[in-house]
C-alpha cells in the first residue's frame, strides 16, 4: 500500500505524511513541474513530477495507483476513475464512495454550466486547524480500516 497525492492544490501534504509515518507507508506527492520543490529529507516520500498541462497529475496518479492504495485528490473526476482499484479521500476528510459519486460529478457540471453562463459561485471557505486535525483523523481511521481488512 502507499499513498498518493494529488500535490497541486493540496493543503494536507504534511498531515498526510505524518500519518504515513505512523504506519511506515510510502508517499508519492504527484504535481507540476511548476509546483517544483526540493526533495523532502524522508525516505518514505518521493515527489513525482508532470508536464504541465490539464490533468497531467490526473493520469500520472491513475497510472502509479494500484489496488488497495489510498489516493488523497480533490477532484472528482479523478476519484470516480479510481474508485475501483484504490480507496479514495477528499483533503477535507471525506472519503469517496461508489453510491454517492454520481451525485458530486453532477453537482460539478451544474456549477460549471453556472460559471460558463457569468454566474458567479463561491469559492471554498478557507481551511483551518481544525480542517487539517479532521482529515488527518479520518485518515488514520481509514489506514486502520484498510489495515484490519487486510489481516482478514
Amino acid at each position: 500500500m502507499k499513498i498518493l497525492i494529488d500535490g497541486d492544490g493540496s493543503p494536507v501534504k504534511q498531515e498526510a505524511i505524518s500519518v504515513a509515518m505512523l504506519y511506515d507507508i510510502p508517499v508519492v506527492i504527484v504535481t507540476s513541474i511548476a509546483h517544483y520543490t526540493s526533495q523532502p529529507d524522508n525516505p518514505l516520500v518521493t515527489i513525482h513530477y508532470v508536464e504541465k498541462g490539464p490533468d497531467s497529475a490526473d493520469y500520472e496518479i491513475f497510472k502509479l495507483t494500484n489496488k488497495g492504495d489510498v489516493v488523497i485528490t480533490q477532484d472528482y473526476g479523478l476519484a470516480s476513475l479510481l474508485l475501483n482499484k484504490a480507496y479514495v479521500i477528499h483533503h477535507n476528510g471525506k472519503e469517496y464512495h461508489k453510491n454517492s459519486i454520481d451525485t458530486l460529478l453532477t453537482q460539478r457540471f451544474l456549477s460549471q454550466k453556472e460559471r460558463l453562463k457569468g454566474h458567479h459561485t463561491k469559492g471554498p471557505r478557507q481551511f483551518t486547524q481544525k480542517d487539517r486535525d479532521y482529515f488527518t483523523n479520518q485518515l488514520n481511521q481509514l489506514i486502520e480500516r484498510i489495515l484490519l481488512t487486510n489481516k482478514q
